[in-house]
């Protein structure tokens, strides 16, 4: 049994297909095949159910995967190690950043970096927070910026600020005469919210209770998407700081934007990496350079 074999195995299991995985190993798809089956005679078990449209484990075979997968990882970590040994911050990262703060953080935060640590590539993918967890877990991703808690102890996360929210009105809305607004005030207001599994749709109903949820048939992917709802008069939202700025000039005027009154509701942002990740230095520098430039709009935490 050698490394590359396991790293064949994870392969497969994450891609579900012959073709795709032997394509992203750079091998031809009998050669895959040939070392899966190579690696299932020396363990005597069948590690994939090949009957079904996409390969998946089998039980023994999910067994196995999750030891290849630290194996591997581990492998990485060592060639990490000897790589970066020099400078930890001389790198290329996968991180992973919930779309609900992408557009309004990332073009400070890639300035702060590129100016700070020049040699660290950061490779960026939108995902929502449940996506980012299982991609972490599986190495797909080294970091994700997240809103909190995460509750992953397999996770290192370093809070970074606090966002937060504002009402977003109809222009011309009762509520948009008051200066600053109670939360109590919206309870009973017909609350748009984005789709599930967005963390901010969560934090909205944790805010605002579920009573008062719109019961829309256009259900919002985007803040954009629900900036642009509130000013056809559907509801209300609530947006965090960074993004209330950041809307095209026709919302503005259709779009009313309102504060709350202390405790201001809002939401806490973090790095995430994993504990057992290579060279933990890296993160740590990163967490710390964003931490030290935080945008106006924010709180350190």
């Amino acid at each position: 049994m050698t490394l590359q074999e396991l790293k064949y195995l994870v392969a497969l299991a994450d891609h579900g297909h012959f073709g795709r995985a032997a394509e992203a190993c750079f091998i031809t798809q009998s050669t895959l095949s040939t070392q899966i089956r190579k690696l299932e005679d020396f363990l005597g078990v069948t590690l994939f159910d090949r009957s079904l449209k996409r390969i998946r484990p089998t039980p023994i075979g999910q067994e196995i995967l999750a030891a290849a997968r630290t194996i591997v990882e581990e492998s990485e970590r060592i060639r990490e190690l000897a790589r970066h040994m020099q400078d930890p911050m001389s790198r290329t990262l996968h991180l992973g950043i919930i779309p609900t703060l992408g557009p309004y953080y990332l073009p400070l935060a890639l300035t702060l970096v590129r100016r700070k640590h020049p040699g660290l590539r950061l490779l960026l993918r939108e995902e929502i927070t449940p996506q980012i967890l299982d991609h972490l877990l599986e190495g797909k991703l080294d970091a994700g910026l997240m809103a909190l808690p995460i509750a992953d102890d397999s996770l290192h996360v370093e809070p970074l600020f606090h966002e937060p929210f504002f009402a977003a009105l109809p222009a011309g809305h009762a509520l948009a005469k008051h200066g600053i607004l109670k939360v109590s005030e919206i309870v009973n207001e017909k609350l748009l919210l984005l789709d599930e599994g967005h963390c901010l749709r969560d934090q909205a109903l944790d805010v605002c209770g579920t009573g008062n949820i719109g019961r829309e048939e256009v259900r919002a992917t985007s803040l954009e998407t629900l900036r642009q709802m509130v000013g056809m008069g559907l509801g209300l939202t609530l947006l965090p700081a960074l993004a209330v700025g950041a809307g095209p000039r026709v919302s503005r005027k259709s779009v009313e934007i309102r504060p709350f009154r202390k405790p201001v509701p809002g939401r806490t942002i973090g790095l995430a990496w994993r504990k057992r990740a290579p060279f933990p230095e890296t993160f740590e520098r990163l967490a710390a350079t964003l931490k030290a430039s935080l945008p106006t709009e924010v709180e350190p935490v």
